[in-house]
């Protein structure tokens, strides 16, 4: 049976509704129950009398910093983005609206609770009226914001689950006639994306207060840095994604947390053994045949003379999920977390926890399904889970691989109670790491026993930036904030300790007649201290070099391997002579580019910001600063991947380090932040590079987290609209 929801038609008008007078009038009024101050930095310290106050201003001064994010974000949160980028992302669309839809966003805020409602409105009220007061503010697409919209999102991040979901696979399904696929470069980018988290008990403190590092790595001004509280009891600061009205990544006045990128197994693919019977499309599910549900979907798009299209797509599920690939004669479909309302209310909730036992209780919801959290808090506690929404199965089956749907026994079972998830709480030995790495090194020694645990619960392997992690935090017994930071941004490259002596090795054994322009530059590598830094030659030789020996060899390494891994597979089954032409390479490059071999760091690792575009633009001719921090691939902690661009010679970073804070949680709280760039996305504004220099140097700013302190630090205070 066929639904027909031709949502982008039904919608269409709605959005282009004009504002009533009634609205405004209404808007105005909570306007003046908000007050946003603008500290020294550019940070807004939104304040509100109710939570649905402190909601609308904290989206009101979303959109001054840069509402085209905002805009982005739920384009293409609604499947949307080929109607603004054309016909290449149809595909991006229909995997979005293969799993939601605005008519299931709708029917959710229709049902919710009334508190979350009323956040909800109060979200679509403040970019409304942002919108209604800054008429020179032109939408790409949405040009009214609706109350529904927030629950078009699985969690607290954009995409996450669905993006991991190939769109190739997608075309190859669903595409009519040639369809040409994008190249996917699986090995040619190695700057992997996560976060780093760390907590220090008491005990490691010199002050007796637990402390947490919030060091998430995503692509540049991601998320911005902002404090939001209201008169019931809100009061968070931190990162925010850019268009949702509740602090991802931060802290209250009793305890924050951080979020790392988990490899939790999450999402399941079947394998469905299809039956056809004249027009009808069954699917074996044990004895029985069960029908192929159907749904049209229509689509949008701006073709190649900037005109509007559309193209209908029929969307086929089992109760497993959508179908979205097709392997010989069985179709694929996946299974993953689609809880908008879940997913919303942990995340708002989890703001307002006044210490480990109320956060754990709101992780009882169960809906964050690709995090980690470290955490800690004002009582001195400091805990880890790994993951959140975590699938119970047979451990008999191997979950790694698609799994055969018409077998019952494959089908989930729940999910496990958040007592059964790999976790940790006040390690013995005072500190928790996690960087993206296996949870098995969490806390050392004290770390949980993979033993215990089903091998899809936590297949994460380790990283160079978790060994490093392990070693730094074991150093140091008495953290300050500085001590922290200094931890945070420890130089050195764990994924050279092996790989560096097999070059030194290779270069050795070799007739070293044939490589003589390789003796200064080898000379330098085996001085070399396998830490980063602006002045370090011998970093930008090892980096250079391991780039190029990894694209060199791409087409070996096998997909889906570990960081690890193919630092190994750098090591070994490459021959002496890949190594050393590599190395060859790059002293060609680097005599061409720049006229000499021996190039320091931050002569070629920059970061640049010159437009504020989504797609920002790079330019050798234009200012830069210089950056010691490197890509997280080698076990930099804090991580900074750049690459070059066409026209540049240089290296600029987009993605790494972006919000960075550390936190004591005292009686009172006291913190250091750090922003890639600044706030704002205008290079008009003085906020569009304002931290840029602490940010490359690796330094900190305060945070002024009391109203006291926002005010004694003022540059503006305002209410929306004024």
């Amino acid at each position: 049976m066929i639904r027909f929801f031709a949502l982008l038609f039904i919608s269409a008008n709605l959005f282009a509704q004009p504002f009533t007078q009634d609205e405004i009038a209404r808007w105005k009024k909570q306007a003046d129950r908000v007050t946003i101050i603008r500290d020294q930095y550019g940070i807004p310290h939104v304040y509100g009398k109710t939570d649905a106050d402190a909601v609308f201003g904290f989206l009101y001064a979303q959109c001054e910093d840069d509402f085209p994010r905002v805009e982005l974000n739920y384009i293409t949160a609604m499947g949307r983005v080929a109607e603004v980028e054309g016909e290449e992302k149809l595909y991006h669309d229909l995997r979005q609206r293969l799993f939601y839809d605005t008519l299931m966003a709708e029917s959710i805020y229709r049902t919710s609770p009334a508190w979350l409602k009323r956040l909800c409105q109060a979200f679509a009220d403040g970019v409304n009226y942002y919108l209604q007061t800054h008429p020179e503010v032109k939408p790409k697409l949405i040009n009214r914001f609706q109350p529904w919209m927030p629950f078009l999102f699985s969690e607290g991040s954009i995409g996450v689950d669905i993006e991991s979901i190939s769109v190739n696979r997608i075309k190859e399904f669903y595409g009519k006639g040639s369809v040409q696929l994008e190249v996917e470069h699986r090995n040619e980018e190695p700057e992997p994306r996560g976060s780093n988290g760390f907590a220090i008990a008491p005990a490691r403190s010199a002050s007796g207060n637990a402390m947490l590092l919030i060091n998430p790595h995503t692509s540049f001004y991601f998320r911005p840095e902002v404090h939001v509280t209201s008169e019931e009891g809100l009061n968070a600061y931190g990162a925010a994604t850019w268009g949702q009205f509740f602090v991802y990544q931060g802290f209250n006045e009793y305890c924050g947390w951080m979020h790392t990128s988990s490899q939790a197994d999450v999402i399941d693919e079947y394998l469905e053994s299809i039956v056809l019977k004249g027009d009808s499309t069954f699917y074996q599910h044990g004895e029985s045949l069960k029908p192929v549900t159907s749904k049209k979907i229509i689509l949008a798009f701006k073709d190649s003379n900037g005109r509007k299209d559309h193209r209908e797509f029929i969307g086929q599920f089992t109760h497993h999920g959508p179908i979205i690939a097709k392997q010989n004669d069985q179709w694929i479909s996946v299974s993953l977390m689609v809880e908008p309302l879940k997913a919303l209310t942990q995340s708002y909730q989890r703001t307002k926890a006044k210490g480990y036992a109320e956060y754990k209780k709101v992780m009882e919801l169960k809906a964050n399904s690709s995090n980690n959290t470290v955490f800690a808090d004002r009582n001195g506690n400091i805990a880890y889970w790994h993951g959140n929404f975590i699938p119970k199965r047979d451990p008999d089956f191997d979950w790694s691989k698609p799994v055969d749907g018409s077998n019952p026994e494959t089908d989930w079972q729940g999910l496990h109670e958040v007592s059964e998830i790999v976790q940790v709480l006040n390690p013995a030995n005072g500190w928790i790491q996690n960087c993206n790495s296996t949870p098995f090194t969490v806390a050392g020694k004290y770390s949980p026993d993979q033993v215990s645990y089903p091998t899809y619960m936590a297949p994460d392997a380790q990283n160079a930036r978790g060994i490093n992690a392990e070693r730094v935090l074991d150093r140091e017994t008495r953290y300050t904030l500085d001590k922290l930071i200094a931890a945070a941004n420890d130089p050195y490259l764990a994924g050279f300790e092996n790989l560096l002596p097999a070059l030194l090795k290779a270069y050795d054994g070799a007739d070293q007649s044939r490589y003589s322009e390789l003796q200064q530059p080898i000379e330098v590598l085996r001085a070399w201290n396998l830490q980063y830094g602006k002045e370090s030659v011998g970093a930008a030789l090892a980096m250079y070099w391991g780039m190029e020996l990894r694209q060199t060899v791409a087409s070996r390494i096998r997909p889906g391997s570990s960081q690890l891994d193919v630092i190994s597979f750098l090591t070994e089954p490459t021959t002496p002579e890949e190594k050393l032409k590599a190395l060859q390479t790059v002293i060609s490059e680097f005599k061409r580019d720049f006229g000499k071999c021996n190039v320091a760091w931050g002569e070629v690792n920059r970061f640049q910001r010159l437009t504020g575009q989504i797609n920002e633009t790079y330019d050798d001719s234009q200012p830069s600063l210089p950056v010691a921090s490197a890509s997280s691939f080698w076990g930099s902690l804090a991580a900074f991947g750049s690459r070059k661009y066409p026209g540049t010679k240089k290296m600029y970073g987009y993605v790494g380090n972006s919000f960075v804070a550390v936190v004591e949680f005292g009686k009172t709280v006291k913190a250091k932040s750090v922003l890639a760039g600044g706030n704002s996305h205008d290079p008009k504004s003085p906020y569009f590079t304002n931290q840029a220099e602490w940010y490359s140097n690796g330094q900190f700013k305060d945070v002024w987290f009391y109203k006291k302190d926002v005010l004694a630090h003022a540059a503006r205070t305002y209410h929306p609209g004024k």
